[in-house]
């Protein structure tokens, strides 16, 4: 991972408030020159610190206004092709590992609550999946945030 300098932070800061803004604008709004803009989002999307455009889609928009967070337990020689596995089911927006009483924490994205069940059936189909535990999100309170991580 990179490490962020103030000038880095000031770049990220933004991109942040506007996503859409050229390096151009961004070299302007900052008072940096374009190359400088230019090579560092480069430098920071090559180290990782830049997560993808498109998270910035909202599922509601394409249709899938339920979310729900699957749990899951994995048999471990199984792990790999589980991911696989996992990649291949559209409706999964994220899968991270976790430690506690269950392997994996899952974001899914649906149209309605059959959809859910449809989605785990699928998800319980997945090499080494050995069970799952479904909670719907009944309300976003705070959005996925990280603009206030740059002030720190």
């Amino acid at each position: 991972m990179t490490t962020l300098d103030a000038v880095d932070r000031r770049v990220l800061a933004a991109l942040d408030a506007d996503p859409r803004a050229t390096v151009a604008q961004l070299a302007l709004d900052l008072g940096l020159a374009r190359g400088t803009v230019h090579a560092r989002l480069q430098r920071l999307a090559a180290g990782g610190a830049l997560r993808l455009n498109s998270t910035r889609i909202t599922a509601e928009a394409l249709g899938l206004p339920m979310r729900a967070l699957v749990t899951a337990d994995v048999e471990q020689d199984e792990f790999e092709g589980m991911v696989a596995d996992m990649a291949r089911i559209p409706e999964v927006v994220e899968c991270v590992g976790i430690s506690g009483d269950s392997d994996l924490m899952i974001q899914i994205a649906a149209r309605d609550a059959d959809h859910v069940y449809e989605i785990t059936q699928r998800i319980l189909r997945c090499r080494g999946i050995r069970r799952t535990s479904t909670s719907i999100v009944l309300r976003e309170l705070l959005s996925y945030r990280t603009a206030h991580l740059l002030r720190g």
